[in-house]
């Protein structure tokens, strides 16, 4: 590991040498893949000259322990062995930092969530859900666009399609795939017993135009009016767009906007991004069944997390993490609980790749 650090370390000032020469400063592309390359390997050399620098330090204590006596030599053990302790936790952040990327962290995404068994207990969950995705999004900058937004007339939604964009956005979400849970008793329950309903949510990773071929006589285009709650919602004119993909057979459809061209656009791109999920499901299920990882693997058929209202608990199985702040939590506090879980995904990988 070292070795490689020190490859790593030598390369990025290598780097830094030479985007200080002045034929690398009037050549644009030159210097924009140097800097490029350069900043992928800032956080792991800082974190790796920080390690170098308490491992130094460390030393000097234990060395200079050996020269004194009484409580200066009690003291400088005491800090050799605080600096001991924090070098390896900077060796497992530096172990964490040199596994290999996810291609796709740093995409767009998209993002749908469906109401589940519950009926309408179930379609107000999802729309619980739908806000508290738009208040995370919204308090790590990320932008916010609806794609489909199918409401009910009690206030719920059958079905939401978004795309987040923004640095990290599929990074930030990529855990949410799965079953939510929710177990509370609904309004209209006059006998106070809690009833359990259910959503799915599905975040893939946008696709580039150039990733997926969309060939014409693959798909078909079909138009309708938009449908929704009622009154004002509905659209009188054919502005929907359905595009189904006949060897796949998927469906997507786009009603959100009143220009037919930008629903058009819409539905395209997130015909795109379920290809892609598609063409690289199998690749994707082999390396998380390899990484024998308990998080991550994108199953939306499995549960993931209960929502339990009574007691004000929010609990995720795959890790066993519980957090007993609903209201917080519903509004977009998610970090903690996203932190988690990628602390426990990084570990999974570890231990695979030490097996």
């Amino acid at each position: 590991m070292l070795s490689k650090l020190q490859t790593i370390a030598a390369r990025y000032d290598e780097l830094t040498e030479l985007l200080s020469r002045p034929e690398t400063l009037s050549d644009m592309e030159a210097w924009t893949k140097y800097n490029k390359e350069r900043a992928d390997l800032e956080e792991i050399t800082q974190a790796y000259q920080d390690y170098c620098k308490t491992q130094a330090e460390m030393q000097a204590a234990f060395s200079e322990a050996e020269r004194e006596q009484g409580e200066m030599r009690e003291l400088l053990l005491e800090e050799g062995y605080s600096l001991k302790e924090q070098l390896t936790e900077k060796e497992n952040a530096l172990k964490i930092l040199l596994l290999p990327k996810d291609k796709n962290d740093e995409r767009n995404c998209t993002l749908e969530i469906r109401a589940g068994a519950g009926g309408e207990e179930a379609a107000l969950f999802a729309y619980q859900l739908y806000r508290m995705y738009m208040g995370y999004c919204e308090k790590h900058r990320l932008r916010w666009e609806i794609i489909d937004l199918n409401e009910t007339e009690l206030g719920g939604m059958k079905e939401a399609i978004v795309s987040v964009e923004g640095k990290g956005a599929y990074k930030r979400l990529k855990y949410e795939s799965g079953v939510h849970r929710v177990q509370r008793v609904p309004e209209t329950e006059s006998q106070g017993r809690i009833h359990t309903s259910t959503a799915t949510v599905a975040v893939l990773p946008e696709a580039e135009d150039v990733e997926v071929e969309i060939k014409d006589d693959e798909i078909r285009v079909d138009l309708f009016r938009s449908s929704g709650a009622g009154g004002q919602k509905v659209n009188k004119t054919e502005t929907a767009i359905r595009i189904t993909h006949f060897p796949t057979g998927i469906v997507v459809t786009c009603q959100d906007e009143r220009s037919q061209l930008k629903n058009k656009e819409k539905a395209f791109r997130v015909l795109r991004t379920r290809l892609y999920d598609f063409y690289n499901g199998k690749a994707n299920s082999e390396e998380a069944q390899n990484r024998k990882s308990m998080v991550g693997t994108g199953d939306r058929s499995e549960r993931i997390r209960t929502y339990n209202f009574p007691q004000s608990r929010i609990t995720d199985h795959r890790i066993g993490l519980s957090i007993h702040s609903m209201e917080s939590f519903l509004s977009g506090d998610l970090d903690e609980m996203i932190d988690a879980l990628a602390r426990a995904d990084n570990e999974a990988r570890l231990t695979a790749q030490s097996e």
